[in-house]
């Protein structure tokens, strides 16, 4: 098959991707989960049904797929984040901060999938591979931190990277910012390190929402 014909082939079957993971973000933010169906995406997308099968089965692997997107896309964040200062301790304050804001907000978004939905959306390798490279981000920020003296070296940074991300899963069920930015010292203090409430953290956090909740629509 011709090499061209081949591009033209990947290019269409990119274009029926991206337009149905557009439009499940664009039905999930607007009217909950429940609202996705193959017909909808259909009718929103002006994607015929039966196009629309031949890439995904069913509504379940739009869904999963569309959650893929997200958690790639939330790693973009934080590895943005982190590259935006050379300082240790403000590294690892504006990529804690910036992962529980986006907990918390997705939280805000979306609420409480039903329980059958919750197992669907976080399983796979895909999933799994991509809780590794979170895992593994914050354990360098943190054994960068315990080399120049400013973390706790008792513990191995495996460890505390694990503690931090359980610690700051709890932000999905605060009330407001102020309250995660509050989680957020106080898991910091558990490390030994001292929060930095300066705009430099804040602001980072702040920004790289709003430029990804900009480029990719409301997840």
């Amino acid at each position: 098959m011709p090499k061209l014909w081949n591009e033209t082939i990947e290019a269409h079957r990119n274009s029926v991707r991206d337009a149905t993971l557009d439009a499940t973000a664009a039905l999930v933010a607007e009217h909950g989960l429940m609202s996705v169906t193959m017909s909808r995406i259909a009718q929103e997308t002006g994607i015929g049904r039966a196009t629309l099968y031949k890439y995904f089965p069913d509504v379940e692997s739009i869904f999963v797929a569309w959650h893929e997107r997200q958690v790639a896309h939330h790693l973009e964040q934080l590895e943005a984040v982190r590259d935006r200062t050379t300082d240790p301790g403000r590294r690892l304050h504006a990529v804690l901060e910036t992962y529980a804001l986006i907990s918390y907000e997705r939280h805000e978004r979306h609420g409480h999938h039903g329980t059958d939905m919750t197992a669907l959306l976080h399983q796979g390798p895909t999933v799994t591979q991509a809780h590794e490279r979170l895992l593994g981000l914050v354990r360098d920020l943190v054994a960068e931190g315990a080399t120049g003296g400013a973390l706790r070296a008792d513990v191995a940074p495996d460890e505390l990277a694990a503690y931090c991300l359980h610690a700051l899963g709890a932000a999905a069920g605060l009330p407001s910012k102020a309250a995660v930015r509050r989680l957020v010292a106080v898991t910091l203090a558990g490390l030994g390190a001292e929060a930095h409430p300066v705009p430099a953290a804040s602001g980072e956090a702040e920004d790289s929402l709003a430029h990804g909740h900009h480029r990719h629509g409301s997840h």
